[in-house]
């Protein structure tokens, strides 16, 4: 499993920078987005990346080592597993929280707790008591959630209502940041396995660096984006702590918005049945990639291989499903996302096949399983620009952020159920690798990837003509199924 990973991590880079020098040629000028000469949306843009990819790059530090800390802690798979729930519960519950305290506090301020909560978490890392990582799991789990809404949210605001520039220029800045993630995940896995294998500092050590990179991260966000906000529109973004006769009481005025938004959120789910089938797709979907988060590495950890190189392999895996996704969708293939997406569910249908094989009790076969993991993750990187396409064709914009939040209750609810299966089914058989949990988990997300599969499909059919669902074709009209 050593030179297979090392091998593998090698294959994939270049098989990256490879497909980047494909698509950056057959991309004709015309689909390549114009560059934005305008410097102070350049200077803007600047500030607000340096701030935001240091915020990436301490979460992926996180990834590699996480279930790999726990059992150098000595704690069993059952007792991981419960912390695991503990983190996605906590994203459950603080959800409409992250939504609603940057309307108190401010974006910014919002975006400094972020800073201080993850740190926070890291460094609970440092304790061998089950409770103190229990909180840690917490904490990571309002910033996670925190991450995935605030920092956006920020540079939104900022970008429309004070400098007023284009709505157009916005995908150019989360574009770049989305190149940016898949590079700092591949050297995250890098540099987490530098730090814990190579020079034997422990699984804590990926944990501790990513400290550093928060302060300075909460330093820019401190400073930088404190003077910018200090040249623009102070009061468009500034917390009302106090009512006004005017403006009533901002808590009651946060709380209603938040409920209007999920109240109209929800009669968009329900009155529309594209939104409602494209919901079950990515709660079926994304809580299976949950699932497989916590499962890779007890899979493959026994047989020796180098977590962080591992991590590195699949990110790169999933970096080369984005590139290839973007080939697709040229103007030289022009395949339709709704084809990429129901591929993206096959191929994790057939990872998940393939793993209830490579997993069986006693007959291990590790290198099948990394085989499959490669594909599900080649899979999801497909997945995801595909599913956003089809987001942004179908749910009105006023009225995302309430669907996206009634998207990841079941999500998050289908993750937590499943590994606290694994928890009671390890649990009576005595716990310990090895067993058939893993692989009756494995078959139970190969049978949530089928009943993704038939809502796709369903939703193709069901919307046969909608040419919402449709990239714009140069070469006549047709069916997407």
């Amino acid at each position: 499993m050593l030179v297979t990973a090392y091998l593998a991590i090698v294959f994939l880079l270049a098989l990256c920078v490879g497909l980047e020098l494909t698509a950056r040629r057959i991309t004709p000028p015309e689909d390549k987005p114009s560059a934005v000469a305008n410097p102070a949306f350049r200077r803007f843009q600047s500030i607000f990346l340096r701030a935001y990819l240091l915020a990436l790059w301490a979460d992926w530090l996180q990834g590699p080592y996480l279930y790999k800390l726990y059992r150098h802690y000595s704690f069993l798979e059952s007792q991981i597993a419960i912390l695991y729930v503990c983190g996605l519960a906590s994203c459950v519950l603080f959800a409409p929280f992250s939504g609603w305290l940057p309307q108190v506090l401010g974006r910014r301020q919002t975006c400094l707790i972020f800073c201080l909560s993850y740190s926070a978490c890291c460094l609970t890392k440092l304790s061998r008591d089950y409770f103190v990582l229990i909180v840690g799991r917490i904490l990571g789990g309002l910033s996670t959630s925190l991450l995935a809404t605030t920092f956006e949210s920020w540079y939104v605001h900022r970008h429309v209502e004070v400098h007023d520039f284009p709505r157009e220029w916005i995908p150019s800045t989360f574009t770049t940041a989305a190149t940016w993630n898949h590079g700092l995940a591949v050297g995250a896995g890098l540099v987490a396995n530098l730090l814990a294998e190579w020079l034997h500092l422990g699984p804590v050590a990926p944990f501790l660096l990513a400290v550093p990179c928060l302060a300075m991260c909460g330093w820019i966000v401190l400073t930088d984006w404190g003077k910018e906000e200090a040249t623009g529109n102070q009061e468009s973004d500034k917390p009302l702590l106090f009512p006004t006769s005017s403006t009533g009481s901002l808590h009651t005025s946060a709380k209603s918005r938040f409920s209007k938004g999920c109240q109209d959120g929800l009669r968009c789910l329900m009155s529309d049945r594209r939104v409602l089938l494209l919901g079950g797709v990515q709660a079926l979907f994304e809580s299976v990639l949950y699932i497989f988060v916590f499962l890779w590495t007890p899979v493959l950890d026994p047989h020796g291989p180098p977590l962080g190189i591992v991590f590195s392999c699949l990110m790169a895996a999933s970096m080369v499903g984005s590139l290839l996704f973007r080939l697709a969708v040229s103007t030289r293939y022009h395949l339709q996302p709704g084809h990429v997406l129901c591929l993206a569910v096959l191929m994790a249908f057939f990872s998940f096949f393939m793993l209830i094989f490579s997993t069986a009790p006693g007959q291990p076969r590790p290198h099948e399983s990394f085989l499959a993991f490669l594909l599900l993750e080649l899979a999801s990187g497909l997945y995801f620009p595909a599913v956003s396409f089809l987001q942004g064709r179908v749910i009105p914009e006023d009225k995302r952020a309430g669907v996206l939040a009634w998207f990841r209750v079941p999500l998050h609810l289908l993750a937590c159920l499943g590994l606290l299966a694994l928890h009671g089914e390890v649990s009576g058989t005595g716990g310990g690798e090895g067993g058939s949990g893993t692989r009756h988990m494995f078959g139970g997300c190969a049978v949530m990837m089928l009943a993704a599969l038939m809502a796709v499909v369903s939703l193709f059919t069901f919307g046969r003509n909608d040419t919402d669902l449709r990239l714009e074709d140069t070469r006549g009209e047709g069916e997407m199924f």
